[in-house]
């Protein structure tokens, strides 16, 4: 009887741990914008693909729109592993203590998608990625958004038209250096809060790739936006080290295949929903959209380059001609 009773009990451990070793590993995903912009539907197409390749032993869970975290709290939460995966803008890193990825923010420095991929899946985009390392972070994949332009309730053709603009950024000491050169009052504050500050008036414009700007509807609260282009908004994909080098090594490989594939996903994406949301704001008829022409985007330039020497004691002049070597840019010839 006891025997029996012995081998129930066991039998019953063994289907019990059966199931436990069933469950899948989950994986938690946070970002702050919407599920319609590139970010969101590349984090969606990830999740799919590592349910896919894992055979179902991980789960991503996605969580959009700072319904988990907000910007200033999504970095705390990930390196103390409350959080497992985000995709911040690679305007985050400065305030991680991590200035070089500040580059990234530069204005004019990239000419295009063709040079900023030069960096990004280069070499170069190695070795920042190698830095987050000893803040127990892990660098998987670089997600392209778009270029910003600005926004406001007036006409903006020209630098001056922005002097004295109260004008949202990002935490990152080279857009406020950035708004400061044109003559405006840079005003940091989390994506989430931008919509409400744009409609009371506590700021009066703004700087996004279009998506961003078209599915947080800043368009129905800006009057004018003008496509000056003049800096890159992009993503750093990182998980918590600690619980990426845990992972059993057959399923982490297939989270960077799945990975590798939503990389290629949101490049490719990327530009294309741009172009559609600038469409979606010429239509909705509430933001007059315009085109600077070659000479007024050489001002903007001209007013703005000085930038890079300025902050080349904070981002490191190293890095800034690491940049400027892959793309060829010279600044001696504005």
């Amino acid at each position: 009887m006891k025997i029996s009773k012995l081998l129930v009990g066991l039998f019953a451990c063994a289907i019990s741990l059966g199931s436990y070793a069933q469950d899948p590993i989950v994986i938690k995903f946070s970002h702050v914008v919407a599920n319609n912009t590139p970010k969101g539907k590349a984090a969606d197409f990830f999740a799919q693909k590592a349910a896919e390749l894992t055979k179902g032993k991980v789960k991503v869970e996605v969580y959009a729109n700072s319904t988990l975290y907000k910007d200033k709290e999504e970095m705390e939460a990930l390196q103390l592993g409350a959080v497992q995966m985000l995709a911040p803008s690679l305007a985050k890193f400065g305030p991680l203590g991590v200035k070089e990825f500040e580059v990234f923010d530069l204005p004019y420095i990239f000419d295009g998608y063709d040079d900023l991929h030069k960096v990004t899946t280069g070499p170069v985009g190695q070795q920042l990625m190698a830095k987050l390392e000893p803040k127990g972070i892990r660098g998987l994949a670089f997600w392209d958004n778009g270029f910003k332009s600005f926004s406001a309730n007036t006409p903006i053709k020209t630098p001056d038209d922005l002097k004295g603009k109260k004008l949202r950024i990002q935490s990152s000491k080279v857009l406020e250096a950035q708004i400061r050169a044109l003559g405006a009052m840079p005003q940091m504050m989390a994506f989430s809060e931008v919509y409400q500050a744009l409609q009371t008036g506590v700021v009066d414009g703004t700087e996004n790739p279009i998506s961003n700007l078209y599915t947080q509807k800043m368009h129905e609260v800006q009057k004018h936006l003008s496509i000056t282009e003049h800096g890159y908004l992009g993503y750093a994909v990182i998980v918590n080290k600690k619980f990426w080098d845990g992972l059993p090594a057959d399923v982490r490989g297939q989270l960077e295949t799945a990975m590798v594939q939503a990389t290629r996903y949101a490049n490719q994406i990327a530009k294309v929903e741009n172009d559609a949301s600038l469409d979606a704001v010429k239509k909705s008829g509430k933001t007059e959209v315009y085109m600077p022409t070659k000479e007024e985007r050489v001002i903007f330039k001209k007013k703005l380059v000085d930038v890079h020497k300025k902050m080349e004691s904070r981002i490191g002049k190293d890095v800034i001609d690491a940049v400027y070597k892959e793309t060829g840019f010279n600044p001696a010839k504005m």
